[in-house]
């Protein structure tokens, strides 16, 4: 347990439009995001996700394609494999900037890339891996 493939879909003429989380794992996962904010990204966390629930990590309609997520399960194992150097906390937090994270007394961690493909809308789902 603990490791996780990953797949999004946009769904386009939906009502409400958002960036959702969907836990298709077997494993509760605790979930980070990465958003640019002008020439900079914030990262912010927690939302914890049971297996088989969503979460709506930004209600509003999307403005960025690019959005970053980190995914680790209860044990602190990565769920999503990510290759983008940004920072976390332990506690929940809103982190501006992705340099210098263990100077700045907070933790590195490699978030996946999320591609909306400039739409509004979009939901991430994560599932064990075959």
């Amino acid at each position: 347990m603990g490791a996780a493939t990953f797949f999004a879909i946009a769904t386009p003429g939906a009502a409400i439009a958002s960036l959702s989380l969907c836990n298709q794992s077997y494993d509760v996962l605790n979930i980070a995001i990465a958003e640019p904010h002008g020439a900079e990204f914030v990262t912010s966390g927690w939302w914890r996700v049971a297996p088989n629930q969503c979460a709506t990590l930004r209600p509003e309609a999307l403005q960025a394609r690019y959005y970053y997520i980190f995914a680790a399960d209860v044990f602190g194992n990565e769920a999503l494999p990510g290759s983008t150097p940004m920072c976390i906390a332990t506690g929940k937090f809103e982190i501006e900037g992705q340099q210098d994270c263990l100077i700045r007394g907070y933790l590195d961690a490699r978030f996946y890339e999320i591609d909306t493909q400039q739409q509004d809308n979009w939901t991430v789902f994560v599932a064990p891996r075959p």
